[in-house]
């Protein structure tokens, strides 16, 4: 077995950890929201707010420092898929970092100081919708490091497009939505 191959099993498992763990709370919250448990849903998002920086922040960390090894030692940064998959990174890392831990750690605050109010509900939903764009864009993160798109690949990139335009439609659109309906 060679380093290359080491670091890119490194690099595929902390993103595995990174992205199915938070998929799964995600999971778990979208299953509770539908059947109307309301402790259930807080929990997951509590427990993404409570993990965020205990460990998907250091697994994504990770899965970008194994990644940056591959590129800088193996395959270099000017490949589209690269930049594709950089600016992926870029934009999950700054919502989990900027969105969901902020948000996170506001609710629980507001959850110890009042309880579950509606306040607390309506942030968790914005909280939700958020999440469905986050993993439009994971989603299209991983195609692009399975498929390696070019600039010839116009199928590709364009489902790419509609991939993020459908998360953030979900997320931005139909959030106001689900926002008045938890309140």
């Amino acid at each position: 077995m060679d380093w290359y191959s080491i670091v890119k099993f490194l690099h595929v498992v902390t993103a595995i950890l990174w992205v199915g763990g938070g998929f799964v709370l995600f999971l778990l919250g979208m299953l509770a929201e539908r059947a109307g448990n309301l402790e259930d849903k807080l929990w997951a998002i509590r427990a993404s707010g409570q993990l965020g920086g205990r460990f998907f922040a250091p697994m994504s960390m990770l899965t970008l420092l194994f990644g940056l090894v591959m590129c800088g030692l193996w395959i270099g940064f000017s490949d589209l898929w690269i930049v594709i998959g950089l600016a992926g990174y870029a934009t999950t890392f700054s919502i989990g970092m900027f969105i969901f831990k902020p948000t996170g750690e506001r609710m629980g605050a507001m959850i110890a100081k009042d309880g579950i109010t509606p306040a607390v509900l309506a942030t968790g939903q914005r909280m939700m919708s958020v999440a469905r764009f986050d993993y439009a864009v994971m989603l299209v993160i991983i195609a692009d490091m399975v498929l390696k798109p070019t600039v010839r690949d116009v199928g590709i990139l364009a489902g790419m497009v509609l991939v993020v335009a459908a998360g953030a439609t979900l997320a931005f659109g139909g959030g106001r939505r689900l926002v008045e309906s938890a309140a």
